[in-house]
């Protein structure tokens, strides 16, 4: 097999090598172009997980209320309706149905709409896992902020989640390398990232195995680079000795 990897030193205009493998004068080499690609697919990756995060944490927190029947439905709902429908419809559904019922979303950058759409359908399954990571809990944490005065906000924010993040660390970095893999999908409305990049190069330079190898390879550094910041943040934020046990901490 003879491959060919100063292909990504070509620039797209005229295919010619270009010196130093990136463009001068305006011209746009094929790495020029993958990095480009790279730089937006960790663009809406990050923003979508921090949108996932927030949102999930919202509304996982909300499942877990105390005698707040309708808040836990309207959790139930959300988590049902953003997890059930596949992301690639979401993608659609945002980018062509919603802004023709509401027009003014039509001025709304695709970019935007497409971290909307991966930041709402990650933060389903986020919910769920915060959902899960509370109920783990001992009841008896719950029952100590109480008996210190705090209100439901405040045993909440300074007993039960601070707990329930440290047990939903690991699931949560799944869901952190998920994210990268899952932008992939932002090729089906145009966002120039890596999977739009390796069909339109390997389109133009007939160079397929090098290009999506390439691709394939940014994919697994980011996904690693998440998986060892999670990692970090796992290691400094373990409670010696601490097990999950008893369940029910959010009732």
């Amino acid at each position: 097999m003879n491959w060919d990897w100063q292909v990504f030193c070509e620039d797209t205009i005229e295919r010619q090598v270009v010196q130093g493998c990136f463009g001068k004068n305006g011209d746009v080499t094929y790495l020029d172009w993958l990095l480009s690609a790279w730089g937006w697919t960790i663009s809406v990756s990050l923003c979508a997980l921090v949108i996932a995060l927030v949102v999930g944490s919202i509304i996982g927190t909300l499942r877990t209320l105390p005698d707040r029947p309708w808040t836990v439905r309207l959790g139930n709902a959300w988590v049902e309706l953003f997890r059930n429908i596949p992301l690639l419809v979401q993608i659609f559904l945002w980018y062509h149905v919603v802004p023709a019922i509401f027009p003014a979303l039509k001025q709304v950058p695709g970019f935007l709409l497409v971290v909307l759409a991966l930041g709402f359908f990650t933060s389903a399954r986020i919910a769920e896992q915060l959902r899960a990571g509370i109920l783990a809990l001992p009841r008896g944490q719950r029952y100590a902020g109480m008996a210190l005065g705090f209100t439901t906000f405040q045993y909440y924010r300074y007993v039960l989640l601070p707990m329930a993040y440290r047990i939903i660390i690991p699931p949560l970095t799944s869901e952190s390398m998920n994210i990268f893999k899952n932008s992939s999908v932002a090729f089906a409305v145009s966002v120039a990232e890596l999977t739009l990049f390796a069909m339109q190069a390997q389109e133009e330079t007939s160079r397929g195995i090098e290009v999506y190898l390439a691709v394939t390879a940014l994919y697994m550094i980011s996904a690693f680079v998440i998986n060892r910041i999670m990692a970090f943040i796992e290691k400094k934020s373990r409670i010696p000795g601490f097990i999950a046990a008893g369940g029910s901490g959010g009732h």
